[in-house]
C-alpha cells in the first residue's frame, strides 16, 4: 500500500465576499506525481499557497507525516520539505542565477560570514546540467529569456532537499524540448521518492506524467481519476461539468478584402530580414514558429512598442504611420501581450480602471474622469466576458490568470478594434476559459476585425486558425491554408524547410 506523505483535510479559505476553497481534501503519496487540474478560479493556486505557507486556511488541517498543522509559515513549509515552483516568475533580475537559487539561504564563509559565491555556483551547476540549461550560475537573470527564467525557478526548487515539489504551470513558457526535459526530471524525482504536485492546463502533459489526478471546480474537490482512468474527455468533463465542442469554428462569412498588410517590415530583433504578412478582415491568422523566431518582435513593432526599422503597414489598403502605441490605438491596432502581468495590466488598479485605461480620455471632460461612464463600461465588459469577481472595484492582482486575461481583453473591446494581435492569448489558462477566448476571437473576426494569433501551442494553432503563417529566424517562411494544416507542415516551415507535396506530407 502506498505511503501517504501529505494530506489536506477539510481545507476552506474565505475572503470578503468570496469562498475560494470549500472543504477541500487532498492526499499525496510518496514518490507520486499528482496532477491537480481545474479551471482558472477553481482554487488550485489558493490551495497550493495554503500548503506552501503563503496564506493561512480559514479551517482545516495540514498533515505531513505524523504531524498536524492548523497552518504553516513559508519557513515551516520549507523545513517540512515543501518547495514551490510558481507560475509567475519571482526572480531578482539584477542578481545572477546562483544568487536567485539560494536567495534567503545564502552560503556563508569565513569569520566575517561573507556570501560564498563560489560555493553557491558549484552547487547550482549540477542542477542546471540536470535540467539541460544552456546558461551558467553566473549569468545575470536580466539576460535570460522567459523560458530560461522558468528553468531557474525549477532549479531553485530542486536546490532544497524537498519531499514534495509543487509545480504550478511550470511549462507555460518552455519550448517542446524543454518541456520534454522537465518531464524526464520529474520521472527522475519519482524514482528518488520525491512527490510532485503538478498543476497544468496542458492536459497532454498531465496524461504523460501523472499517476493520479484530482480535479477542483469552484473551490471544491469534484473528482479523482486513477492513472488508467485518464483521458482528455474525462478530465475536461470534471473540470467544467460539460463536454467541449471541437476547437475550430468556421467564419460566419468569407473573409473580406482589406484588413492589415505588412510589407517589408524590419524589426530590431532581425534587422537584416524583411517580413511580409497579410491578414484579411474577418479572418483569424495563426502565427506559428519556434521560440525566438521573431513573432513577438513583429507584434511589438506593429503596435509601436518597438521601432519599425523599415517597411510599411497598411490597413484597408491605406498606409498608416505607427511610431508609438498611442498611434496604433488611434488606428485601431491593438495588442494583447504575452506577459499580461507586466505589459497588459496595472495590477494594483481595480478592474474598472484597467478596462478604461487605454480609452480614458473618451470618458473624461476637462481632464476629469466621468466615474459613472467608467463604471458602466467596466460592468458591461465584466458581464460580456464573464469575469469572475465580486466587484469591479477589486484589484486586478487578486484575480486568477484567466480572469486577468479577460480584463486585458475588456480594455480593448470597450473600444473599436480593426486589427488585433493576440500574443499567446491562452498561456496559463484552463480549457474552459480557452474555449471562451476562442469564441471571442471568432466573434470579433465575424464582426470584420482582422485577428493575428501568435501561439506556441500546436493544437491551438491548427484548431483555431483560418490560415497559418509560420516564421523562421525573422521572416515568414510560408503560409498554410486549412487543407494543408498538419503539425508536420508547421514544423517543417518553422525550421526553415520548404513544404513537401501534399501526398508526401500526408501522415
Amino acid at each position: 500500500m502506498a505511503e501517504t506523505l501529505l494530506e489536506l483535510r477539510g481545507i476552506s479559505k474565505t475572503y470578503p465576499g468570496v469562498r475560494a476553497l470549500d472543504d477541500v481534501n487532498l492526499r499525496v503519496n510518496r514518490g507520486e506525481v499528482l496532477g491537480l487540474i481545474g479551471e482558472n478560479g477553481a482554487g488550485k493556486s489558493t490551495l497550493m499557497r495554503v500548503l506552501a505557507g503563503v496564506i493561512a486556511p480559514s479551517t482545516g488541517v495540514i498533515r505531513i507525516g505524523s504531524t498536524e498543522h492548523a497552518r504553516m509559515t513559508v519557513t515551516e513549509a520549507t523545513r517540512c520539505g515543501i518547495a514551490f515552483v510558481h507560475q509567475e516568475l519571482n526572480l531578482f533580475e539584477n542578481l545572477d542565477v546562483a544568487a536567485n537559487v539560494f536567495i534567503g539561504r545564502e552560503k556563508l564563509a569565513g569569520p566575517l560570514k561573507l556570501v560564498d559565491n563560489a560555493q553557491m555556483h558549484a552547487r547550482v551547476m549540477p542542477l542546471l546540467e540536470r535540467l539541460g540549461a544552456d546558461f551558467t550560475p553566473g549569468t545575470l537573470v536580466e539576460n535570460l529569456s522567459i523560458a530560461e527564467r522558468q528553468m531557474v525557478e525549477i532549479a531553485k526548487a530542486l536546490s532544497i532537499d524537498a519531499r514534495v515539489i509543487i509545480m504550478d504551470e511550470p511549462t507555460s513558457s518552455l519550448t517542446i524540448s524543454e518541456t520534454e526535459r522537465l518531464l524526464e526530471v520529474i520521472a527522475d524525482l519519482k524514482t528518488h521518492g520525491i512527490s510532485v504536485i503538478y498543476i497544468s492546463h496542458r492536459l497532454g502533459e498531465i496524461m504523460s506524467c501523472a499517476d493520479r489526478v484530482v480535479v477542483l471546480r469552484d473551490g471544491r474537490t469534484v473528482g479523482e481519476l486513477a492513472r488508467d482512468e485518464l483521458s482528455h474527455a474525462a478530465m475536461i468533463r470534471l473540470m467544467i461539468g460539460r463536454d467541449l465542442k471541437a476547437l475550430y469554428t468556421p467564419p460566419s462569412c468569407t473573409p473580406q478584402p482589406g484588413g492589415c498588410d505588412i510589407a517589408g517590415a524590419v524589426t530590431t530583433a532581425f534587422p537584416d530580414r524583411q517580413i511580409n504578412l497579410s491578414v484579411r478582415r474577418g479572418e483569424i491568422l495563426g502565427l506559428a514558429g519556434l521560440v525566438g523566431a521573431g513573432r513577438t518582435s513583429l507584434a511589438r513593432a506593429v503596435f509601436g512598442v518597438d521601432p519599425l526599422l523599415g517597411g510599411e503597414i497598411r490597413i484597408d489598403n491605406a498606409p498608416v504611420g505607427v511610431a508609438s502605441p498611442r498611434d496604433a490605438i488611434r488606428q485601431g491596432i491593438y495588442l494583447v501581450p504575452e506577459d499580461r502581468k507586466k505589459s497588459g495590466l496595472v495590477l494594483e488598479l481595480p478592474i474598472r480602471e484597467n478596462v478604461t485605461l487605454a480609452s480614458l480620455l473618451d470618458h473624461a471632460r476637462m481632464w476629469l474622469v466621468n466615474g459613472a461612464a467608467e463604471r458602466r463600461i467596466a460592468k458591461d465588459q465584466t458581464r460580456r466576458l464573464s469575469i469572475k469577481a465580486p466587484s469591479i472595484d477589486i484589484e486586478a492582482v487578486t484575480l486568477s490568470g484567466g480572469n486577468q486575461q479577460k480584463v486585458v481583453l475588456g480594455k480593448w473591446l470597450s473600444m473599436q478594434p480593426r486589427v488585433m494581435f493576440f500574443d499567446e492569448p491562452t498561456r496559463g489558462i484552463d480549457v474552459g476559459a480557452k474555449s471562451e477566448i476562442y469564441a471571442l476571437m471568432r466573434s470579433l473576426a465575424d464582426q470584420g476585425v482582422a485577428i493575428v494569433m501568435i501561439s506556441s501551442d500546436m493544437e491551438e494553432v491548427i484548431g483555431v486558425s483560418d490560415r497559418v503563417a509560420v516564421m523562421h529566424e525573422g521572416s515568414v517562411s510560408g503560409v498554410l491554408e486549412r487543407e494543408q494544416f498538419s503539425e508536420y507542415n508547421v514544423l517543417r516551415l518553422a525550421v526553415g524547410q520548404a513544404l513537401e507535396t501534399m501526398e508526401a506530407a500526408a501522415p
